[in-house]
């Protein structure tokens, strides 16, 4: 394979990538199913949500474990309320995939709507 051969094979590679490329998002767009990158953006805040809540619980425990001086106790009570607060999280998020982020649900009259009336 010579340089003209290469260069020539290249540039149809390149062509073909820019047109699988410009065709992905209306692919996508069409069959309703969100691009990859969104998947996993997704799929990585839903694991980040239930970690976060479990290690912020587990340190509060342990401060106040410190504090108290009851060593095990608030670590391990504050562990469970981590892991059910991060469950609750991940519930949210996806029952709530297709809003938008901080969307209201819609419902007029609920508790917490009442900003506006004085």
């Amino acid at each position: 394979m010579d340089e003209r051969e290469a260069r020539a094979s290249l540039k149809d590679l390149g062509e073909r990538l820019a047109k699988a490329r410009s065709e992905l998002p209306e692919k996508s767009a069409a069959r309703g199913t969100p691009p990859t990158s969104n998947a996993l953006a997704f799929g990585l805040r839903i694991g980040l949500e239930l970690v976060v809540a479990v290690v912020v619980s587990v340190a509060i425990g342990w401060a106040i474990d410190g504090w108290l001086g009851t060593k095990p106790a608030a670590m391990v009570v504050m562990f469970f309320l981590g892991v059910a607060a991060g469950m609750w999280n991940v519930y949210r998020a996806v029952s709530g995939m297709g809003s938008k982020v901080g969307a209201r649900s819609g419902k007029a009259g609920a508790a917490g709507d009442d900003e506006d009336e004085d």
